[in-house]
């Protein structure tokens, strides 16, 4: 906040009502001579006494679909010949020298149709604002520049705070344009994406078609703070396209002429045939409502300055796409999350909401002990605790592991290697039988190898046992790492008879 601040106005305060209205003779709109003159020095006083010489463009804007100036809206928005590298000039934080910094405050007194914040950040700000009101602020007094301000026939009021101070707003989602979301466009022009949609200053934007080609070309053409928002790609059913236009109502339609460039044009109804007649020979189109709350791309984000950090102080509607993002910057491998389990996919994997996103685990992540099903070991509306193994904001995608949490049984068998028990054969297979050593139905499972059922070389171990039997088996080996547990049925007859010789 600046601690000086001024609102300059031609209107004497004496002309004023009890209300504070003003009721004096002065019009509400510039001069476009000695009046709008005087405003202009006025700047240059408070300026000059402030020491400063540069002033950042913060927030432009030019008029777009109803302009509600009382005066008509210049040419090119008054910008034609104020930047020296033209129009492209006017973006969210060029620093512009005083000279062009007057220019676009006379821009906005005449309500030429482009406005914007002039502020040195922390020291200086120049606001415009409706009916010729003028807010100067100043980290310093400058004492001498008021007092400049009177004798040009102008009148400075110290206020508290100009009406036009952008209070940052830390909270809600802004997704960096960094390279991490370049990643994801990459990957999702392989999917849904196709166009993109670049406000390059408030009220004006710019489309571009998408492919995996043209993304770095794109990325490498935008205007400096842009906000970004990436669209489905357009359909080359032209009739379809038409046959959605509502009956009434406005709205945008985006296309691509045969040529390959994309158009963009806001109409309502009266201009659906004209429309009909632009596209009908178009390649592919969209079109897309203008209610806020209707218009939600796949994701936006806010180009970063050429340091990654964001310092525009706009924002995007933030999308489902956007808050999963912010979501998973929350997280990282080898937290813990909790929620219930929303679906057991019919392919296995099952999902657990966290937090109003859905992470997945796969199937060998739900237990350490052997099941049939996922469904044997968890069930839908269970709440359940899992161990984050891994985070993909491109993919949105979140890993999570259930057994992470728990003790590996299996190592604990690592202690009975050398012992022989008995166990039930579950499974028959050709090159040998699985044996339960656990008496438990999910316990742990080891293979005798046809070499190990008996003192003979077997070719099928239904000559010796059937599933359901009781077989002492000796524990070769334990690898919790494999999973593989290693019995010998021929070791444990031989065993036994060294017992029984005994």
């Amino acid at each position: 906040m600046l601690h000086y601040v001024y609102r300059v106005t031609k209107y004497d305060p004496a002309d004023r009502d009890e209300r504070g209205h003003y009721i004096g003779p002065e019009d509400t709109v510039s001069d476009h001579g000695p009046v709008e003159a005087a405003y202009l020095q006025a700047v240059e006083a408070f300026a000059v006494s402030a020491g400063i010489d540069h002033l950042a463009v913060r927030e432009p804007q030019v008029s777009s679909l109803v302009h509600f100036g009382v005066e008509e809206p210049l040419e090119g928005f008054g910008l034609e010949g104020v930047f020296p590298a033209g129009p492209s000039g006017f973006h969210d934080g060029a620093v512009v020298p005083l000279d062009i910094s007057l220019a676009l405050v006379r821009i906005m007194l005449r309500d030429g149709g482009a406005w914007c914040r002039l502020e040195a950040e922390d020291a200086f700000a120049v606001h415009v604002g409706w009916d010729q009101y003028l807010y100067i602020g100043s980290s310093r007094p400058c004492e001498d520049a008021p007092v400049r301000t009177r004798a040009l026939g102008l009148f400075p009021e110290r206020i508290n705070a100009s009406p036009y101070d952008v209070e940052a707003d830390r909270d809600g989602v802004q997704r960096p344009g960094d390279d991490e979301f370049w990643a994801g466009v990459h990957w999702a022009v392989a999917g849904r994406a196709g166009i993109l949609e670049e406000t390059y200053v408030e009220g004006a934007s710019r489309w571009h078609h998408l492919t995996r080609d043209t993304v770095d070309t794109v990325r490498a053409g935008l205007a400096p703070r842009a906000q970004l928002a990436v669209w489905p790609d357009l359909s080359s059913d032209i009739d379809a396209v038409l046959g959605a236009l509502p009956t009434e109502g406005l709205v945008e339609c985006v296309w691509q002429d045969e040529a390959g460039r994309l158009h963009s044009a806001i109409v309502d109804e009266d201009e659906f045939a004209e429309l009909a007649a632009r596209i009908s020979g178009a390649r592919a189109a969209a079109l897309l409502p203008i209610a806020a709350d209707e218009r939600v791309p796949l994701f936006t984000a806010v180009m970063p300055d050429s340091d990654a950090v964001v310092r525009a102080r706009w924002r995007t509607e933030s999308t489902p796409s956007d808050r999963n993002w912010a979501f998973l910057k929350t997280l990282h491998r080898g937290q813990i999350v909790t929620g219930p389990v929303t679906l057991i996919a019919s392919f296995g994997v099952t999902f657990v909401d966290i937090g109003g996103f859905e992470a997945m685990i796969n199937i060998p992540e739900l237990s350490w002990r052997p099941f049939d099903h996922p469904s044997d070991v968890v069930a839908v509306g269970q709440e359940i605790s899992a161990e984050v193994l891994g985070v993909d904001p491109i993919r949105e995608r979140v890993q999570l592991s259930m057994k992470a949490l728990q003790e590996d049984p299996m190592r604990l068998l690592t202690e009975q290697i050398g012992q022989t028990i008995v166990g039930r054969v579950t499974k028959l297979v050709p090159f040998g039988v699985f044996v339960r050593i656990e008496e438990m139905k999910n316990g742990f499972e080891g293979l005798v190898h046809n070499s190990e059922l008996g003192e003979m070389h077997l070719h099928h171990p239904q000559q010796v046992v059937q599933v359901g039997d009781a077989l002492a088996v000796k524990i070769l080996d334990v690898d919790p790492v494999q999973r593989r547990i290693t019995l010998s049925h021929r070791q444990a007859i031989s065993a036994r008879r060294d017992e029984q010789g005994t």
